[in-house]
């Protein structure tokens, strides 16, 4: 494969500053403040931040095998201290970052 030429990555750069701009500015073109918001996007807006981490949730764990290796025990590991910790300070960057982090010391360290 060639590697790009100049115009080639301006207009690339040119393409993805637009695409950006517009799915930032398109929610503000498209729902009115002055009008009350459909109520089907209201659902979408409670519905889908569960939906995305239920599926975050299932993608991590899809090659994870009880029967060799570590057994999935760093996993469940993590997965405890994220729900522990969410269940405690209701904060979910801190309940990520806190199991990511016991996930990668228990990999790195322990198994």
């Amino acid at each position: 494969m060639r590697p790009m030429t100049i115009p080639e990555q301006i207009i690339t750069i040119v393409i993805c500053v637009l695409g950006t701009m517009l799915t930032r500015f398109l929610p503000f073109l498209v729902f009115s403040s002055k009008k009350p918001t459909p109520k089907y996007i209201i659902y979408l807006g409670k519905a889908l931040p569960c939906a995305v981490f239920g599926m975050l949730v299932v993608y991590s764990l899809k090659n994870v095998s009880l029967f060799s290796g570590t057994h999935g025990i760093p996993e469940l590991i993590a997965i405890g201290v994220t729900a522990g910790l969410h269940l405690w300070k209701k904060q979910m960057l801190l309940s990520i970052a806190g199991g990511t982090i016991v996930y990668m010391l228990l990999v790195q360290l322990v198994f």
